[in-house]
């Protein structure tokens, strides 16, 4: 095999299989679109049941490997039930992306005006389903002798953005859990890392947006004067997911264009 050869097979993926919370909509759906199309195995877990299967499907008559599975990440029963199916279908579990989040339904609003109801709901959502899904997965990976976790956060952490400080909260969480989960977790050889994005124009994104909100003023203030998508995103999460990041944990990755450099 030639140097170069062995360089590409870090970065391959062909046959691992990742988890994908809120992985049948929005940036989830591209999430499972490109890990199967690199020839990963993907468990798309959401609360969207039609859309979740219907994107299996396709996913599986294209010919990739899918398996849908109804899941409510802050629920630890369905949590619990969604490691089991992935164990008992693929056999193994070598990513999680935590990618679901209670976001895009949220009002933006003075936080005097946010219902505690509501924002015991984000953090049920956001942190402690967060804390579910790496319970489940992890001891499966401490078996096999290594894992992936990648936590999505929001530049939103670094930026302090008001009017939905429980979701900025949470994402801000997002960054203290995965560095003191690393440590936890690190002499098992599992690497817990961050992708932070931009404001990214998912469907989810647009369709919940005010006209105006969208702007490209916001564009503006990146290197990369353009909006982000979710396809952006992709390669970070794939390279955390892939043997070519085996010496990074605790780590956060922003893509956001340029906007905020740390």
């Amino acid at each position: 095999m030639t140097d170069g050869a062995k360089a590409m097979q870090l970065f391959d993926l062909r046959g691992h299989v990742v988890i994908i919370t809120g992985g049948a909509v929005g940036i989830g759906q591209v999430y499972s679109d490109s890990l199967c199309a690199a020839g990963a195995r993907v468990i798309i877990a959401d609360i969207a049941v039609e859309a979740g299967q219907k994107l299996a499907a396709r996913l599986n008559d294209e010919g990739g490997e899918a398996l849908f599975v109804e899941t409510d990440i802050s629920n630890e029963i369905a949590v619990g039930r969604l490691a089991d199916r992935s164990i008992d279908r693929f056999g193994r579990i070598d990513g999680l992306i935590n990618n679901a989040s209670l976001m895009s339904s949220l009002p933006r609003r003075s936080w005097l005006e946010i219902p505690v109801e509501e924002w015991d709901r984000v953090m049920s959502v956001d942190l402690r389903g967060l804390f579910l899904c790496c319970r489940a997965a992890a001891p499966h990976m401490k078996r096999q002798g290594r894992g992936k976790i990648v936590n999505i956060a929001s530049t939103r952490v670094f930026e302090g953005t008001p009017n939905r400080l429980h979701y900025t909260t949470a994402k801000s969480g997002v960054v203290g859990f995965t560095r003191a989960l690393a440590r936890e977790l690190g002499a098992d050889n599992i690497a817990v890392n961050v992708v932070a994005p931009g404001l990214t124009l998912s469907d989810t994104q647009i369709a919940t947006s005010k006209s105006g909100y969208l702007s490209s003023g916001y564009d503006e203030q990146r290197a990369f004067a353009r909006a982000q998508h979710p396809k952006d995103l992709v390669g970070a999460v794939m390279f955390l997911l892939s043997a070519a990041s085996d010496f990074m944990t605790g780590q956060t990755l922003v893509v956001d264009g340029g906007r905020f450099m740390r």
